[in-house]
């Protein structure tokens, strides 16, 4: 019976051991080649050409950044053809830009980061909840940790459909995609545990329109756009002569949908003003400060400290992911985001480095963030945790069970063996 004992704490050691290393296996790469070589920038475009040719029957729009500036691009497409001028909803990366209009408030001291969000909003309130509304800050909401639990997620809404008020979404989101809640509501404590909130979002929206006494869009474009030199960005009535095609995920035209949580899900950007956002998280010529007198340098760096963890790896600062780690107390920023039905983007910097990409498509719903991993693997040497989650599972999974069934069967055919002898 103690042989059994033994048998069966080694075999449960052995599983934990083999589940470590094949974690650790899976976020370093080991077993997973290399785009490019390293520092191949012609490489890795290659690369990723070819994966636009194998995947996608839509669009597409990629900027390569070293040291901040651009060395290489890309632009094709099964329709009309798109340039580095060319507008594409960019949906969840509208995040980061709303992001940076609240910091913007924070600076002029007009609001609190760690102050209830219901502190300055008139129009519309947190439903009650046994977790009260105090917890619900802007830092939160920025990061995902308010307790928050719609998963929103906005469907947008069709050509002639009505678009409701800012409040009214709140109150009843009727555009919700599968799998989210869709009640805007504090469904958990706040703490640092990251939930996805669209909702939090669209509060963030209001707030700006709140404090600054201008619709969203204007507040934004004068306190962030036009500064950064982002001349083509809106995030409402974009100008239509300058409008990528959306392709569906057959390489079909798909509905252009629009958004009353614009600030969540539908900025309108170019290849060439995203480039100006990536360059301003980093010193420019002549020395122009990170932030480029938007934001301080200061809070650029506040903004990439780790306010939310998953799985207790660091996810998120304020308003923008942190990918991988990136030299001492640093991150790989920037944000993904995805539209129905096959609108995908991505930009990412490394601060350190200045080196960047940005992948503008539609035609795809997975295209720009599979690009935008393996350029942080490539640059990093570390696979992203969305990249192990959205690409990789099904392998791992694959391999711990492989290795798990070894390890089981060898410690019934040891515990066989043991009672024989």
């Amino acid at each position: 019976m103690g042989r059994l004992f033994g048998v069966i704490v080694a075999v449960i050691a052995g599983l934990g051991l083999w589940a470590m290393l094949v974690a650790v296996g899976a976020r370093e790469g080991w077993l997973r080649p290399m785009p490019a070589a390293s520092g191949d920038t012609a490489g890795f475009l290659k690369w990723a050409e070819s994966r636009y040719e194998a995947e996608s029957r839509g669009n597409i729009a990629i900027v390569l950044l070293d040291n901040a500036q651009v060395a290489q691009t890309f632009f094709a497409s099964h329709g009309r053809a798109v340039d580095d001028n060319s507008l594409f909803q960019v949906a969840s990366m509208s995040k980061w830009l709303t992001a940076w209009g609240v910091m913007t408030l924070v600076e002029q001291r007009r609001i609190d980061l760690d102050a209830p969000v219901s502190r300055y909003l008139t129009r519309w309130r947190l439903p009650p909840s046994e977790f009260g509304d105090d917890a619900v800050t802007i830092r939160r909401l920025l990061s995902h940790t308010a307790g928050l639990t719609d998963g929103l997620g906005f469907r947008g809404f069709g050509p002639g459909e009505h678009l409701p008020s800012i409040e009214q979404e709140l109150s009843h989101t009727v555009d919700v995609l599968p799998g989210s809640a869709g009640i805007v509501r504090v469904g958990a404590h706040p703490d640092s545990t990251w939930r996805y909130s669209g909702g939090g979002y669209l509060i963030l929206q209001l707030l700006i329109e709140e404090v600054s006494g201008q619709s969203f869009n204007d507040y934004v474009r004068l306190a962030v756009f036009e500064p950064l030199g982002m001349t083509a960005s809106t995030f409402v009535d974009p100008d239509p002569g300058q409008l990528a095609d959306v392709f569906g995920p057959d390489g079909s035209p798909a509905v252009r949908y629009r958004f009353t949580a614009t600030g969540a899900a539908s900025l309108y950007t170019s290849a060439a003003d995203l480039t100006r956002f990536l360059q301003a998280q980093v010193g420019g010529p002549g020395g122009a400060p990170p932030g480029r007198g938007v934001l301080s340098p200061a809070t650029l760096q506040s903004m990439r400290a780790p306010q939310a963890y998953l799985l207790f790896m660091p996810v998120w600062g304020l308003g923008e992911t942190l990918y991988a780690p990136s030299g001492v107390d640093d991150f790989v920023i920037g944000h993904d985001g995805g539209n129905y039905p096959a609108i995908n983007t991505t930009a990412r910097i490394d601060p350190a480095t200045g080196d960047g990409i940005i992948v503008l498509s539609t035609g795809s719903a997975t295209l720009a963030r599979e690009i935008g991993g393996e350029w942080l693997y490539w640059q990093t040497g570390t696979v992203g945790l969305d990249t192990l989650v959205l690409f990789d599972l099904r392998s791992i999974l694959i391999l711990f069970a492989a290795g798990a069934m070894a390890i089981v069967l060898g410690g019934i055919s040891f515990a066989r063996f043991g009672r024989r002898s």
